[in-house]
């Protein structure tokens, strides 16, 4: 379907929806980019501020990805200290932006003031060797609830509507959410929502068979 909205919310898991941007990948010339936006929303009453005054937030974008060679991994803040999935150094962790898989994270974000956020772009130049690209965050310290993080994760693809997620409205009590699938099929993209929330990394990972080898991460 065309879109001609300026924005698209997803704001709950639950019911599958996709998105096709009706977007042909040869004509696309910007970046695809993928903003996870938040703050630390206080909690109200005397206890709920005496308990939060000495938890920080710290929220982490990353995404699985495949190239349409069979080449699988993953890119998040943990990638920056240690490996998953084969990766061998800090500039494949971070991903590459002019060649494969032109995937990159701009860089770890650990504040919690209004502003705080991290950003993945898909460089057009190398969307023709894109198969698939699923989108998560997580709560990597400090904050137990999603409520808390006022945290949004927007899906910008050039000359189509932002698609948003609400973070901020999810009430899973695991602090890891697998947000949308962005598909690269032929010469179309289109956006599958997720809104999927698991333990961890390798549990995301088994749930979308992406087959990575987990061992621990750290900042």
């Amino acid at each position: 379907m065309a879109i001609n909205l300026q924005k698209i919310t997803l704001e709950k898991a639950g019911d599958s929806h996709v998105i096709d941007l009706s977007k042909k990948i040869d004509s696309i010339t910007q970046e695809i980019n993928i903003n996870l936006n938040w703050s630390k929303v206080s909690p109200k009453g005397l206890f709920g501020r005496i308990f939060s005054e000495s938890a920080d937030i710290d929220l982490d974008l990353g995404c699985f990805y495949e190239l349409n060679n069979g080449e699988k991994n993953v890119i998040d803040g943990l990638q920056f200290s240690k490996g998953r999935g084969g990766a061998k150094d800090r500039h494949t962790r971070q991903g590459r932006y002019t060649a494969a898989p032109w995937i990159w994270h701009t860089g770890d974000d650990r504040g919690a003031a209004a502003g705080s956020g991290e950003n993945i772009i898909v460089n057009p130049k190398g969307m023709q060797d894109l198969k698939r690209i699923v989108i998560y965050c997580f709560i990597y310290e400090g904050v137990a609830k999603w409520q808390e993080t006022n945290a949004v994760v927007t899906v910008s693809v050039p000359g189509s509507a932002d698609i948003e997620v609400q973070m901020g409205k999810q009430s899973s009590p695991y602090n890891f959410c697998a947000i949308a699938e962005i598909l690269f099929s032929g010469n179309a993209i289109s956006v599958k929502k997720l809104v999927t929330f698991h333990l961890q990394h390798g549990e995301c990972d088994k749930a979308y068979k992406w087959g990575l080898t987990w061992g621990a991460g750290s900042k």
